[in-house]
């Protein structure tokens, strides 16, 4: 009949079907996948998954690119995409995806096709030991059985053991019966034939409705909602109080780190507290931000009085804020978050949330405000002399118009450049920052602004920032909402990941801008205790490891419009136009 129309069917088709039908059925929306010939079964189920709209699929070639480009659409939507991908090497390049996915506890599924047992450790081709390869960064792992059977009318127990595989793992995934969500890897071992038709029964599988008293984590329209009684092998959460109440009497702040969130300015505002906010939190916004607070943590009037900090997210930017969390004399209260938990001094408090007291010390909130005041610096380019250009002395004019020039013409800077990117973004863009030099001059500069704002800090490595970004920007876009997603990067952490720059012809392009401060190698190393002890050549050979790349050429290979700014008017420009696809902004910068 229908099954018998569409070709032999093969066990490892429909054991995977069960498989993603179960993720889909659950609320996974997004599926990416590295082209593989063990993995085939899985690929070409996804493929029928987008033909039939019931999901996006990502097709990408590099698996450490997939994995990044998975964990940007978590890192944006909340809900995992499954990366799919054959045995062999192939999974051990989702390693770095799965380590920041597990700090940064940002849900995530692997899929990855393998040898059945028997072939293992016998020298047989592409074949390794893939079980337990991320065993210390998973939620919850499972090396699945080996599909024996065909199910033409998905009535095999095979069928709903896959099926329920599905359901624990993807509540695994968002956190349930774990301290936060992050990685979940699935090893699938499969026989030939490795694959067959694909089986009647999945759309109608993918689409059904997951049982009432399920607890996966995400409904089917992949909302994130709070569940209860899921599995999760690894990394429990501890006991930590439920909330905690500021009583007045010790001089606190609040600090906020990566992906603290809108949290950490509602306490601060509601408090009366100063808010210390990375620019990579999403809460450097509000009236209680302070400015340059690096410099004022090591004032003794300021930093040397603090008596307790309140904790959001992740802080990595600052040795400043590492100081202070590692001080024995500071009560430090840890907000759970989805990372991993904060607790530098060996005594910090974890706590689910923080609940404002009800009398707040103006005195020390003044002290801060002033202070952040006096430290604040304005980046924006001088106004034009209105009056100069419109005078009718010869001299007063002839002034004015050489000093518009030259603003016109004044070379970017990193204050410049990061200023620009700063204030061309609003609340409908996106924003993500590479691990450079550029996100802590960001961080130390700019001002505050309530825009949606992405890092991978959880290890604050350079892998995968372009494809994370792309990630973002395809999850952020997708049902046609406006906005732009721009990621600031230096240009050794753009060649990096330039795998990342290739998009199949088929494949919906976002709009991404990609804004690369080219200054020749790694310049961030001069701010760091190398550049006290190393020689000179040592220096630029080993830690520079300056670069020549042509970028203009690499934009072109791929498919990237290309664009070559040196002044911040034409910055400016290339920042605000209208973007209708991928575009390569790269602004050169002094060593």
């Amino acid at each position: 009949m229908e099954s018998a129309e569409r070709g032999p069917q093969a066990p490892a088709t429909d054991a995977t079907a069960a498989l993603l039908a179960g993720l889909v059925s659950r609320g996974v929306r997004h599926l990416v996948v590295s082209p593989g010939s063990r993995s085939q079964a899985l690929a070409l189920v996804a493929a029928e998954l987008e033909r039939a709209g019931l999901v996006r699929l990502h097709v990408r070639i590099d698996e450490r690119v997939a994995g990044f480009t998975a964990l940007g659409i978590a890192r944006e939507t909340g809900v995992p995409a499954a990366v799919i991908c054959t045995s062999g090497t192939a999974v051990a390049n989702l390693l770095p995806a799965a380590l920041e996915a597990h700090h940064s506890g940002i849900p995530l599924l692997l899929v990855t096709a393998d040898r059945p047992p028997e072939l293992r450790g016998v020298g047989a081709n592409q074949t390794t030991r893939q079980p337990g390869l991320f065993h210390s960064a998973t939620r919850f792992e499972a090396d699945l059985p080996v599909p024996e059977v065909v199910d033409p009318d998905a009535t095999t127990p095979q069928t709903d053991d896959f099926d329920a595989i599905a359901a624990t793992a993807l509540a695994a995934s968002v956190g349930e019966g774990a301290r936060a969500a992050g990685p979940v890897h699935l090893n699938v071992p499969v026989r030939e034939p490795l694959a067959g038709a694909v089986p009647a029964w999945l759309l109608e599988r993918a689409t059904r409705s997951a049982p009432a008293d399920e607890a996966t984590g995400i409904d089917a329209s992949g909302a994130l909602y709070q569940g209860g009684g899921g599995i999760g092998t690894a990394d429990v959460a501890p006991e930590s109080d439920a909330v905690f109440v500021l009583d007045p009497g010790p001089r606190t702040i609040v600090v906020a780190g990566a992906d603290a969130g809108p949290a950490a300015e509602e306490l601060a505002h509601l408090g009366g507290l100063p808010l210390v906010a990375e620019i990579v939190s999403g809460a450097r916004f509000g009236r209680h931000v302070v400015h340059a607070y690096r410099a004022l943590l090591r004032e003794a009037h300021l930093g040397g009085r603090v008596e307790r900090v309140v904790v959001f997210g992740h802080p990595t930017l600052s040795r400043e804020v590492a100081l202070l969390l590692g001080r024995d004399d500071v009560d430090v209260i840890a907000v759970r978050g989805p990372g991993e938990p904060v607790n530098l001094n060996g005594q910090t408090r974890a706590v689910d949330a923080v609940r404002a007291g009800e009398a707040s010390d103006r005195e020390w909130l003044g002290e801060w405000m002033r202070a952040s005041r006096a430290a604040a610096v304005d980046l924006s380019p001088p106004a034009p002399d209105a009056d100069g250009l419109s005078s009718a002395v010869p001299h007063e004019r002839l002034g004015a118009i050489n000093a518009e020039v030259a603003v016109m013409r004044a070379p970017v800077d990193r204050a410049a450049l990061v200023d620009a990117v700063w204030r061309a973004t609003w609340p409908h863009d996106r924003l993500v920052f590479g691990s450079s030099r550029l996100v802590r001059v960001a961080d130390e500069l700019l001002a505050g602004k309530r825009v949606a704002v992405h890092a991978n800090r959880g290890l604050a490595g350079i892998d995968g920032t372009i494809a994370t970004a792309t990630g973002v920007a395809l999850a952020s876009q997708g049902e046609d909402r406006p906005g732009v997603t721009r990621l600031i990067l230096g240009d050794l952490a753009f060649l990096h990941d330039v795998g990342a720059l290739l998009l199949p012809p088929e494949e919906h392009e976002p709009r991404l801008q990609v804004v690369v401060g080219n200054d020749g190698g790694g310049t961030i190393f001069d701010g760091l205790e190398v550049a006290g002890v190393a020689g000179v050549d040592a220096m630029e050979r080993v830690q520079y490891t300056p670069q020549n790349a042509r970028l203009e050429h690499l934009a072109l290979a791929f498919g990237w419009e290309y664009r070559r700014v040196t002044t911040r008017v034409a910055l400016d420009q290339a920042l605000t136009s209208a973007v209708a696809g991928r575009q390569l902004i790269e602004v050169p910068l002094a060593r």
